[in-house]
């Protein structure tokens, strides 16, 4: 079978093999040789709460768990400056001539946070786990393709391979995003009890230092609502150096400030108490340049420098079975066109933004413009055009109170939730709100904790316990921005329907999720931008998922806090810096 072949190169002495440890790259970052220093603590901040310490079961994205959790010793990496895939925590990586098959070597060296090794084994009991319907893993519908699976095996005791049912532009991702947990402890407990102990295990009554990682940085200390903290894992420079070959990461620890809000954040930030700070809007770079012009810090500030790399959107509960008038509402798509139409995105962009925003409209983010359909439709903000769709849905008149009624006197109204928190959010919900009840929509505002907002949300069922979320998704891939877990019908963040058959409703739902295997099978680049442009129209017809903006990224920190990209290389996809390569000047 022919192969391209993706191999790093081993130092041999004799006939002992000696392990060659990766190598970070110094055009990541914009030290100069011999710059960087070891030692510190960075203090960061998070507006959320850790829900969970489990790999296995956790979907939220943090900062802090994304830190833990997203990196160490996945089998390959997406390297800031390319989009080529390139082996990490793997030695060498092969992929069949029909890209069907891949044979994946894993370097060796490799150690768990607790000196144990990372074996192989580790990599399957993940699979394994992430597999099992029964775990309820964020990860499942990544190994899927139209519900055949990607199988992986070993097949040494180094190797491993993984064979795609069909070809598969997203198999590097997939692959190379594989990250391990430990076998010898959560695979324990998985094998002695079950889906259900390995759903228990990590929970938020663990005691943090107990747990290991293959990260940079590991849990060792942990207060709800108040702070976490990361101390440096010692082995994970086993394997991981900067060029000049010196042990990684430089810092000895981060320190999380769970702030439980932006705002307070910011304060921290301008007291001298925290080292970064990712400003929301023009506002908030106001606030902090005028610090720096007084002298109360010393900072760096970058405005604009990407779209952001997620969304924000609201979504209405298709599975409300206890209320069968608003399911049947929720279902309507030209409800959700009129709703979309109260989305005064401007507004949004100006009041939330400070400008520093754009209008988005469909399911791929701004940042991955290569893939944003230029002709997706758009509902404008537009009151009269709302009143007619909702007229020809049967409101047509008003109660005492002003708003919308149908035939039979039921009033046009939900509940409208986000996170706590999120100031940005809150602010949105309030401006969709006030325009809806301006036309005779009762929008009730509500705000909940985060993680009690998520569960809500990814609840499987024929009666869930939301009416409609605002709430954002980040991640997706530059190979294939669409959501492996999010357009096909019965995958764990199709937020809108979660009904237990894991069937479609809508048309173009069904629509939807066959183009998106198919463009996941289709390996030309520019055939897989035309289905992509057929699934962005698709969804935005009916309009399951209403977007509002795209902000842009902005970023701040301490003028010690050293390390990051060069600036031609920052954005919200790719971040600021890597924190591997990050340090505190003396």
């Amino acid at each position: 079978m022919k192969r391209a072949l993706l191999s790093l190169a081993f130092v041999a002495l004799g006939s002992m093999a000696l392990a060659e440890p990766f190598v970070w790259p110094s055009t990541w970052t914009t030290a100069e040789p011999g710059e960087a220093v070891y030692g510190g603590n960075l203090r960061m901040y998070d507006i959320g709460d850790v829900r969970t310490f489990n790999p296995i079961i956790s979907a939220e994205s943090t900062t802090s768990r994304d830190l833990i959790m997203l990196t160490g010793a996945s089998l390959m990496t997406l390297p800031p400056d390319s989009d080529v895939w390139i082996p990490y925590a793997a030695e060498s990586v092969e992929m069949s001539e029909d890209g069907t098959v891949m044979d994946v070597t894993l370097r060796e060296g490799l150690k768990w946070s607790d000196g144990t090794d990372i074996t192989v084994d580790d990599y399957y009991f993940r699979y394994q786990a992430e597999t099992d319907p029964d775990v309820g893993s964020n990860g499942y519908d990544s190994w899927f393709i139209e519900g055949e699976i990607i199988q992986m095996e070993i097949t040494g005791e180094r190797s491993m391979r993984f064979t795609f049912p069909l070809p598969d532009r997203t198999a590097f991702p997939v692959v190379g995003s594989h990250i391990p947990a430990p076998d010898h402890i959560l695979g324990e407990i998985y094998r002695e009890g079950g889906a259900e102990a390995l759903q228990a295990a990590w929970g938020l009554d663990v005691n943090v230092a107990d747990t290991v990682w293959s990260s940079p940085f590991v849990p060792t200390e942990f207060s709800s609502n108040e702070r976490l903290v990361l101390e440096k894992n010692e082995y994970f420079g086993e394997w991981n150096v900067d060029e000049e070959g010196n042990a990684l990461p430089y810092l000895d620890r981060i320190t999380f400030e769970l702030t439980g809000d932006q705002d307070a954040a910011l304060n921290l930030y301008l007291a001298g108490e925290i080292d970064m700070f990712n400003p929301r809007n023009l506002d908030d770079i106001g606030v902090i340049n005028v610090a720096i012009q007084n002298g109360d810090i010393d900072a760096i500030v970058l405005e604009n420098m990407s779209p952001v790399a997620s969304s924000q959107f609201i979504v209405f509960n298709w599975n409300l079975a206890s209320d069968p008038w608003k399911q049947d509402l929720f279902r309507n798509a030209d409800f959700r066109r009129a709703m979309s139409h109260l989305v005064n995105r401007e507004a949004i962009v100006e009041l939330v933004y400070g400008g520093a925003a754009e209008p988005m409209w469909s399911n791929v983010y701004q940042v991955l413009d290569y893939w944003v359909d230029p002709e997706v439709p758009t509902f404008p903000f537009d009151p009269e055009a709302a009143l007619e769709l909702l007229e020809g849905i049967g409101f047509t008149q008003r109660n005492s109170n002003g708003f919308l009624v149908d035939a039979d006197g039921n009033e046009l109204g939900f509940r409208l939730v986000t996170n706590s928190g999120a100031t940005a959010r809150e602010q949105i919900v309030q401006i969709f709100a006030d325009a809806a009840r301006e036309v005779g929509v009762n929008v009730q505002v509500q705000t909940l904790d985060f993680n009690l907002m998520v569960e809500q949300l990814t609840t499987v069922g024929e009666d869930r316990p939301f009416e409609a979320i605002l709430i954002g998704l980040t991640g997706g891939s530059r190979d294939w921005p669409f959501g492996v877990n999010v357009i096909p019908c019965g995958t764990n963040l199709h937020m809108w329907n979660q009904d237990p058959s894991g069937e479609c409703i809508a048309p173009q739902e069904t629509e939807a999720s066959q183009l998106y295997y198919q463009g996941r099978q289709t390996l030309d680049t520019e055939e897989a931008r035309e289905i992509g442009y057929q699934i962005q129209r698709a969804l935005a017809d009916i309009q399951p998922v209403i977007y509002t903006v795209s902000p842009s990224a902005h970023y701040s920190w301490r003028t010690h806090v050293r390390g990051e990209h060069p600036e031609d290389m920052i954005s919200d996809l790719l971040g600021s810096r890597e924190y591997e390569l990050t340090f505190l000047a003396q």
